[in-house]
């Protein structure tokens, strides 16, 4: 009878982990939209600053060097110490710095103010990310690529509007009023709070440690995991690279290329944004059903012939091209975070945290590289360069395969 009674709730406990929660799944993913779309606000105003501040693209790549570093070389750390000590409003806090970080912004009027403003708004961006998707893994049910995809999209949607946003309020008004969206960034602590309450009452979710030693029994050989973690740490590279070159350097792209005006500019950035948005949602539910491997080989090295094509294209086919790129490309994330994740089991928080912050990290050094190279050659020479970055998704053949081996 008394054993009856001690397994009867931690049977209870499991079948209520195996639900998705998905009122958490949509807040987070809500919260990762207003996030992103606040931290896309600093490469929207970038032609504006320019004009007034008079920056090269040397100190447009330093700006964002500067976020993406605070953005990068603490999620690691914040994911290794919430997965030992989890902390239920870590993200209203982290939200807390963005809020000071786009007051701070909105009365920059030097280089070195805009460097300060723009890492505080990092130092956010660095507690949301791993902390959010270690509590969408725990909201999933066991659907983690579905989880991670509905979370990822709603970043996405949000980096797609923040040019839109750039284009009707700050670039014909100034940079001032770059103030008011911190209404969106008082919206989102309110509902983080939200979220903290119910996380606080659903740590059953987290598995014990007897379990996670035995998901750590069943994977591969140490060797094996660290090569295939190195190999998706390549293909981090390629994906953000590329795409750092889109985010930032686009607009002054098609402006340089086309002759299209700072708002038009802004248009098409949203164009390819939504589109990475758009393309962001299949890759994780694709990849719970056909297998993660499969999603990172198309959605790397499937954006590869859009990528050669476009610095040749007139203005309407680069427009096509930056769709069917961003569409690809974007699905790949959400597929090798949890990729990852399952290489190395009972590290949610940590794994999210090291590649949100190389994500993050790797798109800061590809900005300043590539706005250094801009300034050496031209604008035009750097997309043919990073034309060539998405045929390092061959390297997806060594992956293993995870489902293959799960089955024996």
């Amino acid at each position: 009878m008394t054993t009856i009674t001690q397994e009867a709730p931690t049977s209870a406990s499991q079948q209520v982990a195996q639900q998705t929660v998905f009122p958490i799944l949509i807040a987070l993913s809500f919260t990762h939209l207003l996030n992103d779309t606040l931290q896309s606000l600093i490469p929207a105003i970038y032609p504006l600053v320019r004009n007034t501040m008079k920056l090269n693209f040397t100190q447009i790549g330093l700006i964002t060097l500067t976020f993406q570093l605070s953005a990068s070389i603490l999620q690691p750390l914040v994911g290794l110490f919430t997965d030992k000590k989890p902390q239920p409003f870590s993200l209203a806090v982290g939200m807390a710095f963005t809020l000071i970080g786009l007051v701070s912004l909105s009365m920059a009027n030097t280089l070195p103010m805009l460097l300060v403003s723009v890492a505080l708004v990092g130092i956010g961006s660095s507690v949301f990310h791993p902390e959010a998707s270690r509590l969408a893994h725990m909201a999933s049910g066991g659907k983690h690529g579905m989880a991670q995809s509905l979370f990822q999209v709603g970043g996405n949607a949000g980096s797609s509007l923040g040019p839109l946003l750039a284009a009707a309020i700050i670039v014909p008004f100034g940079q001032f009023h770059v103030i008011w969206f911190s209404v969106l960034a008082l919206i989102a602590i309110f509902v983080m709070i939200y979220i903290g309450n119910w996380f606080k009452g659903n740590t059953h979710r987290i598995k014990p440690k007897k379990a996670v030693q035995q998901l750590q029994q069943q994977t591969l050989p140490p060797a094996r995991v660290v090569i295939s973690l190195g190999i998706l740490l390549m293909l981090i590279f390629s994906k953000y690279f590329y795409m750092a070159s889109m985010t930032n350097y686009y607009t002054f792209y098609l402006m340089d290329r086309f002759g299209v005006s700072i708002q038009s500019s802004q248009v098409y950035l949203f164009i390819f944004l939504f589109s990475v948005a758009a393309g962001t949602f299949f890759g994780g539910p694709v990849g719970d059903r056909i297998g993660r491997k499969y999603v990172i080989w198309i959605s790397i090295l499937g954006a590869a012939p859009f990528a050669l094509l476009l610095p040749y294209a007139n203005l309407f086919w680069t427009a096509v091209l930056s769709v069917f790129i961003g569409v690809i490309l974007s699905s790949a994330f959400s597929a090798i975070l949890v990729y990852a994740q399952e290489l190395v089991p009972g590290k949610v928080g940590m794994i999210a945290g090291l590649f949100f912050g190389l994500a993050f990290g790797m798109a800061g050094v590809a900005s300043a590289l590539l706005g250094k190279l801009a300034d050496a050659t031209s604008i035009g020479y750097v997309y043919q360069v990073c034309s060539y970055l998405p045929l390092i998704g061959l390297l997806t053949g060594f992956l293993p395969n995870l489902e293959k081996k799960e089955k024996q």
